[in-house]
């Protein structure tokens, strides 16, 4: 007897069994991202409606996201004459996310749940006498001795976003280079925070973060073109075209610390800091007034500025000196990149209105087309704020990943936690 056409029936069987599936673990993902993105509770005719599956596809899904602890069910909602509709939100409490902002001297540390919304935040001192490696060691600690006073279970942790303040190769996760912090040369510091967390680390920049910050929730929202110049102990920027970061062919982009601001400079050594960031950071505007040396140097900065709008001639010098070098290299990265918005951050900003508004005024002479100069919203939080953005998204990718198959999301069901 021939058997072949039996086979043939129980592979085709069997490739529609997975095929089935497929579709299932498919339009999972798109209940779950459209669940995700609404910032308040919805129905499941409004999730139909955002996917186009059919309600019965929706009805099906969506239990199966409430039964895993994803989706919450809040119950009936008010009636518009007919039946009362069951309200569901998305529970950004079924996980967390962590932000790391790597400083010279502080380092901020933040836990968000999965829309990013701040849970708890700590400043710790950066241990900048051990090696990169214990160092960052210590700073793991520190964000799990936060989760738990936060109570935010450490196998609830989905991603992490860590900025650093140098040139980061995003693909491998390593810092490059960092002047601001002793023998940080090639670190591989995503695979570092990674085995002592247990969760994935996207690293980045933190100006790059600062940036992120304000165009999800600072001075920068709704400018797809713009970009970030940070000034405090180091000097950097960040640039957004069309909506994306740009890091360029060596992941060097914006690092204007290194810009060369003058014919004169040209022979001139000014090893890992660079040319701007020697002539006009935080030590070069205090070496320029003759009075600094008088001053805690911890509001050395501020006194000088204190100085200035009280009339001291060379305090005032000072502030124009470096004020007009910044505003060279702000109005250089305006001039190339043709931005709508330029934000200006940054610890020696933050303290510093009368070096802003000098920075303005001279760009405003300087340049030829219009552009926006507006002070950070988000002040010295904008890089931590970044850092929870590239972190929710990272979780959210994880969600998504983690519901394509079953074995996945009866794990998952294994972890459901309430809201």
């Amino acid at each position: 007897m021939d058997r072949h056409p039996r086979t043939h029936r129980t592979a085709g069987a069997e490739d529609g069994a997975r095929h089935a599936k497929h579709l299932r673990a498919l339009n999972l993902q798109r209940v779950l991202a459209v669940a995700m993105d609404r910032a308040s509770s919805f129905t499941r005719s409004e999730l139909s409606e955002g996917t186009g599956l059919s309600a019965p596809t929706v009805g099906s899904l969506v239990s199966e996201l409430i039964q895993l602890g994803i989706v919450l069910d809040r119950g009936a909602g008010p009636s518009s004459g007919g039946r009362r509709p069951s309200r569901m939100e998305f529970n950004a409490r079924y996980g967390y996310v962590a932000g790391i902002d790597l400083g010279p001297t502080r380092t901020r540390l933040a836990i968000a749940d999965l829309r990013g919304e701040p849970v708890a935040q700590r400043i710790v001192p950066t241990p900048s006498a051990l090696g990169p490696a214990a160092l960052l060691a210590r700073i793991a600690s520190a964000l799990r001795a936060l989760m738990k006073d936060a109570e935010a279970p450490p196998q609830r942790l989905l991603a992490v976003g860590a900025g650093a303040p140098g040139a980061v190769d995003t693909h491998h996760g390593t810092v490059g280079m960092a002047p601001n912090l002793r023998g940080w040369s090639d670190v591989p510091m995503r695979d570092i925070l990674q085995r002592a967390l247990e969760a994935p680390v996207i690293v980045e920049n933190d100006v790059n973060l600062a940036l992120l910050g304000e165009h999800w929730r600072g001075a920068a929202r709704g400018h797809a073109t713009c970009a970030f110049v940070f000034v405090g102990r180091g000097i950097g920027a960040a640039i957004l075209i069309d909506g994306h970061l740009h890091r360029g062919h060596n992941y060097m982009a914006g690092e204007i610390a290194l810009m060369c601001v003058g014919p004169q400079y040209i022979d001139v050594e000014f090893g890992s800091r660079g040319c701007l960031e020697t002539l006009a950071g935080v030590e070069a505007l205090a070496a320029r007034w003759p009075r600094a040396g008088e001053a805690d140097p911890a509001r050395r900065v501020s006194a000088l500025m204190e100085s200035a709008r009280e009339g001291d001639g060379e305090a005032r010098r000072a502030v124009e000196e470096t004020a007009r070098l910044i505003a060279i290299a702000v109005a250089n990265v305006a001039t190339v990149v043709d931005p709508s918005l330029i934000v200006l951050g940054g610890g020696l900003l933050v303290q510093a209105e009368p070096l802003f508004q000098a920075i303005r005024g001279t760009v405003r002479r300087i340049l030829r087309t219009p552009v926006d100069i507006v002070p950070s919203a988000l002040g010295q939080e904008a890089p931590l704020s970044g850092a929870l953005l590239v972190a929710s998204r990272e979780a959210r990718r994880q969600l998504r990943h983690l519901t394509r198959e079953a074995p996945a999301r009866a794990a998952l069901a294994g972890r459901r936690i309430s809201s």
